[in-house]
Formats: structure tokens, C-alpha cells, sequence
């Protein structure tokens, strides 16, 4: 494990502070903001009681770089902002400890509030404006246009900011049906700020095996499936005569591809929320966007540890399962994956979603 630490461009902690470190955890998480937590050791006379938090060495605002090394290969688990320390002294030796948690590096766009005009500029073109402002910290934007074309015309609409630059890249995404977040790496100090659609597509990862005695690579693996989670969302579209129609949420496997071959059954029908402010083009984005998320009814939850399964486990991919029977096996979304690191123990805790049962392919790869 790699720690750096700094304020905008990070440098090799102090060996002292490697030394102290007790615990690493990184959370990332599908729709939401990525965080870690650092736990270190520290006494009366130690370095970083003495020097380092008097000096702001571990202040809010201060960068941090984790990385990890398996199989000869550099991983950049994260890249994100200290926002908050805690000290907990102890009435024995050895039991005090400093703890520093912070978010990735998109709560650098939560700071300020703004009151900003993007006259003519389709979405994808006002998330590069507001991206390029976080250029010093090697954040490269990677915006993808809608699949349907809604460029504002100045004339009669300027598209504006009121908020903070976060608050307005979600809204963005979710009037899109567009996701957005930060992917660190694939080297130390850069960072992808992804917006667009949700992928579940590619190379699946490693397979997680349960039940398969010697080639199990998990410590515990478990599914669930929702009844109540799947709802056929309608979008209210106003006609050129004045009358409002409801129309069904289209099919989105274009968008988002199937994982399972039998869809979880739809029990509930909705309207879709605050839709009546859009016009028929922002609705059916954004009506794609919640559907793809109320379709996933099967989950499933598990641990592993990192050393025995080879890999580390990514988030925001696809995996396959094999061992846990013929209605959940087959490929699944990873959501979330927590990274525990220790010394001499690195393990994950994760999520796994897909929109129903049944493997798609009659053999699962390993």
C-alpha cells in the first residue's frame, strides 16, 4: 500500500506516518459520492502529535492518494479530500488513534455556490465548462451526448446555474438519465470525471465461486429479490393541443442491456416525479434514467478476501457468479465495494444488482 498526502499536487507520506497507519477503508458506490477513512496510531511523543497536526499536515482541504500494489500492478484506490479529523486518546498506552475521513474528489465542487448563465450549450458541452475549472487537480472530463438531442435555443431558454457545481452536474445527469462521478487514476493524480450513461456492458471480472469447494474465492455470498422494487414508470407529455397523455417508459435495453434472462415481474406503476417542468425530449431522458434503476429487483451481498480471489474487485463493472444455483447465477453489476486493508489483510465487502433471474449465457465464465 501507497499513501500521499498534500495539498494539491500530493507527495509520499513521511515514513513515520506509513509506519503509524493501522487501517485503511475505501467505500466506492454506484451513485454516490466515493469516501475513505485512514486510522492511525499515534501517542503524547509521537511525530504526527507532535509536528504533523499542529503544522495542518492532516486539515480538511488536504489531498490524499491511496494506492495499492497486486501482482506487480499500481491501483489507485483513491483520490479524495480530507474532511474531517478525530482524535481519540487513550487511558492506556498504545490505544490512542487519529482518524481521517474524507470523499473523493468531487466534493471539491460542493465548496461554492454559483449564479452562472450556459447560453446555447447542450448538457454535455456545460459539464466540460464546469469540469475544466478542476483542471489543476488532473480531473479530465468525459462527457457523452444524450441519445436524444436537446440543445436549448438561447432565444428562448438560457440554460442556468444555481447551486453549487455538484448539485448541477447531478441535476444534469439526472435529467438525462445519465449517472455522474470521479474515477481515479489510471495513474496517480489523474482522474476521469465520467457523465453518462450507466455501463453494463464489457469483459466481465473474475467470477466470485461459492460453494465450489477448493475453487470457492468468497467468505460469504447471499441473494435477494425485491417484488416491490420494480415499477413501470409513465411520463405525462403534453400535446400540441393542449392535452396530457401518459405514456409508458420505453424498453431501455439499448441504454442498458439485460443481465438476466427472466425479468423480475412488475407489480407497481407510477408516474414519473417532477416530469411536468420538461419537455417531451427531457422527460424520456429522464424517465430512462429511473427506470433503469427500478428494474434492478435481485441483489446480492458477500465478503471476500483479495489474496485467495486474485483480483480486486471493482465497482461500476460487471462480475460473474458461479456456485450459488440456476436462478442466481450469471452476471451481475457491482454497486459498492468497500476495500478493508491492514497489514497482512486486504478484504472487500461488496453489492451485486441485476434485473431479474436466470443466467443469460448456459455457462457461466470462470
Amino acid at each position: 500500500m501507497m499513501l500521499q498526502i498534500g495539498p494539491v499536487l500530493p507527495v509520499p507520506a513521511p515514513q513515520p506516518v506509513v509506519d503509524a497507519l493501522l487501517s485503511a477503508q475505501v467505500t466506492t458506490s454506484a451513485g454516490q459520492a466515493d469516501g475513505f477513512q485512514l486510522t492511525f496510531a499515534v501517542s503524547n511523543k509521537s511525530l504526527i502529535n507532535l509536528v504533523l497536526l499542529p503544522s495542518g499536515f492532516f486539515d480538511p482541504g488536504t489531498r490524499v492518494i491511496l494506492m495499492v500494489i497486486l501482482a506487480g500492478l499500481p491501483v489507485v484506490l483513491m483520490d479524495g479530500i480530507i474532511t474531517r479529523q478525530d482524535l481519540a486518546p487513550g487511558n492506556t498506552p498504545g490505544t490512542s488513534t487519529l482518524t481521517i475521513t474524507g470523499e473523493d474528489l468531487s466534493v471539491l465542487m460542493s465548496y461554492d455556490v454559483r449564479q452562472v448563465c450556459y447560453p446555447g450549450l447542450p448538457a454535455e458541452g456545460v459539464v466540460e465548462v464546469i469540469c475544466a475549472q478542476y483542471a489543476q487537480y488532473g480531473i479530465v472530463p468525459e462527457a457523452i451526448p444524450p441519445a436524444l438531442l436537446d440543445v436549448p435555443d438561447p432565444v428562448e431558454q438560457i440554460p442556468t446555474q444555481s447551486g453549487t457545481d455538484l448539485d448541477h452536474l447531478r441535476a444534469l445527469a439526472t435529467e438525462a438519465g445519465y449517472v455522474f462521478f470521479i474515477q481515479p487514476g489510471p495513474v496517480p493524480g489523474m482522474s476521469t470525471a465520467y457523465w453518462g450513461p450507466e455501463v453494463r456492458v464489457g469483459v466481465p471480472q473474475p467470477a466470485l465461486n461459492v460453494n465450489m469447494d477448493a475453487d470457492t474465492n468468497v467468505e460469504t455470498l447471499s441473494f435477494s429479490y425485491n417484488g416491490l422494487s420494480r415499477t413501470q414508470l409513465t411520463v405525462a407529455i403534453q400535446t400540441d393541443t393542449g392535452l396530457t397523455v401518459s405514456v409508458p417508459v420505453p424498453n431501455i435495453s439499448i441504454l442498458r442491456p439485460p443481465l438476466a434472462a427472466r425479468p423480475a415481474v412488475i407489480l407497481r406503476h407510477a408516474p414519473l416525479e417532477d416530469s411536468a417542468k420538461l419537455n417531451s425530449v427531457q422527460a424520456a431522458l429522464m424517465g430512462l434514467g429511473k427506470d433503469a434503476v427500478a428494474a434492478d429487483a435481485v441483489t446480492g451481498q458477500g465478503t471476500l478476501d483479495v489474496l485467495r480471489y486474485g483480483h480486486i474487485l471493482t465497482t461500476r463493472q460487471l462480475v460473474s457468479v458461479r456456485g450459488a444455483g440456476v436462478s442466481y447465477d450469471g452476471f451481475y453489476y457491482v454497486t459498492s465495494v468497500t476495500h478493508n486493508l491492514k497489514r497482512g489483510e486486504y478484504k472487500q465487502s461488496f453489492q451485486l444488482t441485476r434485473d431479474g433471474t436466470l443466467s443469460l449465457s448456459p455457462v457461466v465464465p470462470a
